[in-house]
């Protein structure tokens, strides 16, 4: 069992593990949200439990795809698609040790222009 939570305590959930590998994405949604890259795992919803959730807001980002968050500290914790029984997790919400790592990086045709990507892992367009 892993557990996580936001930054002040308000949302709180374990996820049956083990994880898979994690995807960063650098998205131009991902990116303004989170500030830069956006490191998650996606997860069985039902693996997913959580254990406080009265701050967890919802934010239809797009129309295939929501974002949950904090609504008091802001925290970006989960993306999940409409149509799929899986939700991204946040890798920086996790307690460590995680038991992954990085595998690959998604959505590098609109990654920043003001860094690159060092490391040798899969690279997807989109």
């Amino acid at each position: 069992m892993i557990s996580g939570t936001c930054n002040c305590g308000g949302v709180a959930f374990t996820v049956e593990g083990p994880l898979p590998p994690a995807s960063a994405c650098h998205c131009g949604q991902c990116r303004k949200q989170s500030g830069h890259v956006w490191a998650s795992a996606p997860v069985a919803e039902t693996a997913l439990a959580f254990t406080k959730d009265a701050t967890l807001t919802w934010y239809d980002s797009s129309d295939i795809a929501k974002r949950g968050f904090c609504n008091r500290c802001g925290a970006f914790l989960f993306w999940k698609h409409r149509d799929e029984a899986q939700i991204s997790v946040a890798m920086g919400a996790l307690e460590a040790p995680t038991g992954t790592q990085l595998g690959r990086h998604i959505f590098v045709a609109d990654k920043g222009d003001y860094y690159d990507i060092a490391d040798d892992l899969p690279q997807r367009a989109q």
